[in-house]
């Protein structure tokens, strides 16, 4: 979520001293949890390596199509029912869709979760969204430094670091450092070179001149064509810890692991500082509507497969202004990353497994 989630960003109206969070964070306010509770977990590793699970998503997949037709189901997942056995999620807007939904897929059982809409999201005793001395750590505020238009300023989060060959980059999401394709509030559209700014303009008063240069953009528009959000921005020199240290996190693990059900995790951003939670769904298919600039009018819709779900009860683990987080195993010493949050609701959250994101890049993590 960038302050306002693809909308959600921080949103600052210039002409107000109050941060407009949206946490739409994918639109109404959701009325159910998430249907996995740690507790419920037993020391079996369900990933999608398992047949059990492939088979669940085998299923789900082939009926995704058809239950994404009504507007008011706006994803499905492989989940866990409330007897510990592979299920399908259903995540739905309404009560009307609600009561409509199937209870069985095949045979499979079905889960349904009331929630509101997924918007994509950018806007403790550390702070998050105060300005750095260099070398800055990461899971801090930033952006794109004109990230500017329409009476209002955006921010985000610098979620990690990344090396794409042989040169470390600051990794977040599309729409925290390069959403901008319009020249229209702001007279300019997102070009490589850019600055990269910490903290970003909804902490410095929509003023650049207050902020920090940390890295220059290299433009990928991963979006609207690929299966991932995110973006990366070249190190200024000596601005950005070469470790890739995370506020409150530490340094990474090199190495990356794949999600599996309800697996402990943690992330570090800018609104919500350090927060854990746990994976409640994986291939997950969801459609999410994006912002062609800050406080924008709607640019495309897209729709994302394979994705990893993460409970979000109360926006509790994640809210506008957290996009670019960097979503991580939730161990002391040397997590492992899992993938990158992205976009979420008050009772979900959504992100791009890492392995998709890497791949993307070209790019390894930068940790130990």
């Amino acid at each position: 979520m960038k302050c306002s989630f693809a909308n959600a960003r921080s949103l600052l109206l210039i002409t107000s001293a109050a941060v407009v969070l949206v946490l739409g964070l994918w639109g109404c306010t959701g009325t159910g949890d998430s249907p996995l509770s740690p507790n419920s977990s037993s020391d079996v590793v369900l990933s999608l390596e398992k047949p059990a699970v492939r088979a669940v998503a085998a299923v789900q997949e082939l009926h995704t199509k058809r239950l994404m037709a009504d507007p008011e189901v706006i994803g499905t997942a492989v989940t866990i029912d409330d007897n510990s056995q592979p299920a399908v999620m259903l995540l739905v807007t309404s009560q009307r869709a609600f009561d409509a939904a199937p209870k069985t897929l095949d045979g499979v059982p079905v889960k349904v979760v009331l929630t509101d809409k997924i918007v994509a999201m950018k806007t403790s005793g550390i702070s998050h969204t105060a300005k750095q001395t260099p070398p800055i750590q990461l899971g801090t505020s930033g952006g794109w430094r004109y990230d500017l238009a329409n009476g209002y300023c955006c921010g985000g989060t610098l979620g990690s670091l990344i090396n794409v060959g042989g040169q470390q980059r600051i990794l977040s999401n599309y729409h925290v450092l390069e959403a901008d394709i319009v020249s229209g509030g702001n007279t300019r559209v997102a070009t490589t070179g850019d600055y990269i700014i910490q903290p970003g303009l909804i902490d410095v008063g929509c003023n650049a001149a207050n902020a920090q240069n940390v890295a220059t953009l290299v433009k990928t528009s991963s979006l609207p064509n690929s299966n991932v959000d995110a973006s990366s921005a070249t190190v200024i020199s000596g601005m950005v810890s070469s470790t890739g240290a995370i506020l409150e996190v530490g340094t990474l693990s090199a190495s990356t692991v794949a999600a599996s059900l309800n697996q402990l995790v943690k992330k570090s951003g800018r609104t919500t500082g350090l927060t854990r939670s746990y994976v409640s769904g994986l291939n997950a298919t969801v459609s999410i509507t994006y912002e062609n600039e800050c406080a924008g009018g709607t640019a495309f819709t897209k729709s994302f497969t394979g994705q990893i779900l993460i409970a979000n009860s109360r926006s509790k683990f994640l809210a506008g202004g957290d996009s670019g987080s960097l979503l991580a195993e939730d161990v002391t010493t040397n997590p492992r990353a899992v993938g990158l949050l992205f976009a979420g609701s008050t009772s979900i959250a959504v992100a791009n497994p890492i392995g998709q994101v890497l791949s993307f890049f070209g790019a390894t993590m930068v940790g130990n």
